[in-house]
């Protein structure tokens, strides 16, 4: 498989231990669900490289798998990737209807049967204060109306305070956290920044856990406890 292939395996490979995984992760995310509307929901990591953008895109896939209209948003403005993955265009995305306000044309369709895309458009200058303004909650809010589940894949929340201001404009977060990628004070501190703005965090996504068919995808629920 090349990258892109490899990054979309719940949708080319739904048999295999990895997209069983995410089908894993989207039932702890109902369940965990059960007392609210779970509509929005944004995935970070501590630091760069630990795979939210791949997480994010397989759980999108996972979800429409289960019969739902999806809209995944790459809402990482400093470094997007979504739109390689799927192979689309990225003249229009979400820098765009952030500024002149929601269109339809930022939405995107892709192979996989009801998930949309809207990429992360050109590259702002000031990614965090365009996440927290106003018209964010436009675009969010439109976004809703077109889709039974809206997730963001946004930058990781140590190094910049993109993931920590959108937190606050959605009804779920995920951390995501790469074994051997990062320092578990990293990890605490991503947690810690988290529950610092009162973000509704559901869980951390611990990815590359090693099994003898490759990479697996394992969640599990935060807890009051560091360890």
């Amino acid at each position: 498989m090349n990258s892109v292939n490899n990054s979309l395996i719940t949708h080319l490979d739904p048999k295999s231990p990895v997209a069983e995984a995410f089908r894993t992760l989207r039932t702890n995310l109902q369940f965990s669900a059960l007392d609210r509307e779970l509509r929005t929901l944004l995935v970070t990591s501590a630091g760069p490289g630990e795979g939210k953008s791949t997480i994010t895109l397989n759980l999108a896939i996972a979800i429409t798998q289960s019969g739902k209209e999806v809209i995944l948003v790459d809402a990482d403005l400093r470094k997007p990737v979504i739109h390689k993955r799927f192979g689309l265009r990225n003249e229009i995305g979400l820098t765009n209807i952030l500024v002149h306000g929601p269109a339809e044309e930022a939405l995107q369709e892709t192979a996989v049967p009801n998930l949309k895309v809207v990429t992360s458009g050109p590259i702002p200058p000031n990614p965090a204060e365009m996440l927290a303004s106003g018209m964010m909650d436009k675009v969010r809010d439109f976004l809703k109306e077109r889709a039974e589940m809206v997730l963001f894949d946004c930058s990781p929340v140590v190094a910049v305070t993109d993931a920590a201001v959108l937190s606050r404009k959605v009804d779920g977060v995920l951390l995501v956290v790469q074994l051997g990628a990062v320092e578990r004070e990293a990890a605490r501190q991503a947690k810690a920044l988290l529950e610092n703005v009162d973000a509704p965090l559901l869980g951390v996504v611990i990815n590359n856990v090693a099994e003898s068919s490759g990479y697996y995808y394992y969640y599990y629920y935060t807890s009051d406890d560091d360890d």
